[in-house]
């Protein structure tokens, strides 16, 4: 299998792979921000999205466009932000 290079196409696959964390773990997601433990909640499922977006995206590419964790901002904290937290 030929690995992602594109930076654009990157973006999208960590924001796509994410949007499925979200869609499938919503409730914990909620739960995560409410409590402010998002990230130690979800740390089994974030691992295994995080692997297969290490095992279809060139490593260099990932690193410099810093995709994964802006889609991690973007995807589960920004569209979580109706959920009431102590963190904003």
């Amino acid at each position: 299998m030929t690995l992602v290079d594109e930076s654009e196409r990157v973006t999208r696959l960590a924001r796509a792979i994410l949007s499925d964390v979200m869609l499938y773990h919503a409730e914990q997601v909620r739960r995560g921000i409410e409590a402010d433990d998002l990230f130690e909640r979800l740390a089994p499922e974030l691992a295994e999205a995080r692997a297969y977006f290490d095992s279809r995206v060139e490593p260099a590419v990932a690193r410099a466009s810093n995709a994964w964790n802006r889609a991690l901002v973007d995807v589960l904290v920004f569209r979580s932000r109706a959920v009431r937290s102590p963190i904003w």
